[in-house]
């Protein structure tokens, strides 16, 4: 008994839906006194995936700005990253302030 291939085929009728793309978050690190530039660089390098030249960069913009983008991600993401750079700072002893707020766009003001 053979079935006709076309009667077996699912028609989703969602699929005219819009799917919207996920809300960005910034993750955020702030200048202190205290944490070195050289741990920075390293969580960037670490944590962010950054290549050395745009970890420094990053470095340095939250050294003479006071506050720097270290990336953005969607909210799961950059929660992980947050954590994971809290934990490695509360480690080696430095107060570094990271934080993370939503991504300003279109779709979101």
């Amino acid at each position: 008994m053979s079935q006709d291939p076309a009667s077996s085929i699912l028609i989703d009728p969602r699929s005219d839906q819009k799917v919207e793309r996920p809300r960005m978050w910034r993750v955020l690190l702030h200048n202190d006194d205290y944490t070195t530039q050289e741990f920075v660089v390293w969580i960037l390098e670490a944590v962010f995936r950054k290549p050395r030249a745009e970890a420094v960069e990053v470095m340095l913009h939250v050294h003479l700005s006071g506050i720097g983008v270290a990336g953005i991600y969607t909210h799961d993401v950059a929660e992980t990253k947050l954590r994971k750079t809290r934990q490695m700072a509360e480690e080696q002893e430095f107060p570094l302030l990271v934080t993370m707020e939503p991504e300003a766009g279109p779709e979101h003001e």
